[in-house]
């Protein structure tokens, strides 16, 4: 039987948050789950299954009532995104919290901070770990997990090491890179999270995380290289400025500076566990390696199944006409139109694009594009379509592979031309009234490290001039040939 049953998780919109929350249904748990933009949580599919509040630590708003009849709450909100000078707003969101969970009688609470010990601690860890001490002075009952670097897709310290890896096929390195970090597996964190509410022995405890291995930083970014089959040269760069590598990072990454700048200060310290309680206290929980852990989040990032990212942002159909994306190493390039067409006649346009039609817009380019994979060993548009206006999911198109068709709603194009990276094109129709239509047309690109990036980015004037001239255009003989049926727009 599980000890408590009502649960409230402070972050639930976050990147462990998100996670945590279906985890904890699948338990029996009841939750409350707490965000300052609960809007972020109206695309979980659990959504319906929980409680949603919206509240804020900093301020206090929504707080009690976020935490009234709850038994135990998971804090994992945290304000490193907010303010270059977050120290202070963690403290008062900290005290804001452990207030009110004192008031409320909330019996546990299990929070995630950072792991390293010594008085040279950086700004982030010595914040993080402030946190825990503010709880306990407060006579909470306290589970704090320290945890060093976060291995899965989607979070922010694999994501620097992701892009850097991919984008830089020369590493610049200081000796700070030589310090020793034991990296976790997402999927471990959210065990230990998880199973810390039915152990009693993890009741008002410091609890060290970590993965199976110690490695130092430079070796994680060598691995990354070597399961993503890439050559990296390294060298030793006698200048170490957090400041000026934060703003390179944030010039190289979809990674802002703010955030960042403080993961770098931190890697003048030693991340590594002291303790051997987690492996005594959840003998369970058989912590994986860094390889395997890069491996698992590869795959996940592959098959389009991250859960949260460190950063979510949502795109409405209706309100953005174009959409530039560089997140999770996929590029997405999307460009949304209104069309005074119903969507089978869109739909119907868009499957007889390709073939002796050709692609609608600067068909020439798209033949020279063709050309060019031709002499290089590729298929060029030698395959053309077996008909002409009837797709269905597995045939060629031209220099592409029909991936999925969704009839009257959807088509997907895998790039099969020989590239430095993996390309699809989305097209996608959703009705809008009165015998209208939005049109989403969606380049996906998955770049195979630095010529991978060099080749979107270095043709990226001729991406922005096609794409945008084959939407209009596929707008354009949707709404024509909508005037000659004679439909109703």
């Amino acid at each position: 039987m599980n000890p408590v049953k009502r649960i409230t998780i402070i972050g639930a919109s976050g990147y462990i948050g998100g996670r945590l929350a279906p985890r904890l249904l699948e338990r029996g748990y009841r939750l409350k789950c707490v965000s300052r933009s609960p809007e972020n949580l109206s695309g979980k599919f659990w959504k319906d299954k929980v409680s949603i509040v919206k509240a804020d630590v900093f301020t206090g708003e929504g707080l009690e009532d976020a935490l009234e009849d709850c038994e135990a709450a998971f804090y994992l909100a945290h304000s490193m995104a907010d303010v270059p000078d977050f120290e202070e707003t963690e403290k008062i969101s900290a005290e804001n919290f452990a207030s009110l969970c004192r008031k409320s009688g909330v019996k546990r609470v299990i929070y995630l901070g950072g792991l390293g010990e010594g008085k040279n601690l950086s700004r982030h860890l010595r914040s993080r770990q402030m946190v825990g001490e503010i709880f306990r002075s407060f006579s909470l009952n306290v589970t704090e997990f320290r945890a060093a670097i976060i291995v899965g897709s989607g979070s922010v310290s694999f994501e620097i090491i992701r892009y850097l890896v991919e984008r830089l096929p020369i590493i610049p390195y200081y000796e700070y890179l030589l310090s020793l970090c034991q990296p976790i597996a997402v999927r471990d964190v959210l065990s230990y999270l998880v199973l810390s509410l039915e152990k009693k022995e993890a009741e008002n405890r410091i609890i060290e995380i970590g993965g199976s291995g110690v490695l130092t930083y430079k070796e994680m970014l060598e691995i990354y290289a070597q399961v993503r089959g890439l050559r990296r040269k390294f060298f030793k760069y006698p200048i170490w400025s957090p400041r000026a590598f934060a703003r390179f990072i944030d010039f190289l990454t979809p990674i802002p500076g703010v955030i960042a700048l403080p993961l770098l200060e931190s890697l003048k310290s030693d991340v590594v566990c002291k303790s051997n309680a987690a492996l005594d206290i959840f003998p369970e929980v058989k912590p994986l390696d860094y390889i395997t852990a890069v491996k698992y989040a590869l795959i996940r990032i592959s098959e389009n199944a991250v859960e949260t990212t460190w950063a979510m942002s949502v795109i409405p159909i209706q309100k953005k006409p174009y959409a530039f994306t560089d997140k999770e190493g996929m590029i997405a390039e999307e460009r949304t139109v209104s069309v005074s067409a119903s969507c089978g006649r869109v739909f119907k346009v868009i499957s007889e694009i390709g073939g002796e039609k050709g692609w609608y817009y600067a068909n020439w380019l798209w033949n020279l594009r063709a050309l060019a994979d031709a002499l290089i060993g590729g298929i060029g548009m030698r395959r053309g379509r077996r008909h002409p206006f009837l797709l269905f999911q597995g045939e060629p198109l031209d220099f592409w592979r029909v991936e999925r068709v969704i009839e009257s709603r959807l088509i997907l194009l895998r790039a099969e031309m020989k590239l430095p990276g993996r390309g699809w094109l989305e097209f996608e129709v959703s009705p809008s009234g009165n015998g209208r239509c939005f049109l989403r047309q969606t380049a996906y690109f998955e770049p195979k490290g630095f010529f991978g990036n060099l080749y979107w980015y270095g043709l990226y004037p001729v991406h922005m001039m096609i794409f945008a001239g084959l939407v209009k255009e596929i707008k354009r003989r949707s709404e024509v040939q909508n005037s000659f049926s004679g439909e109703a727009t």
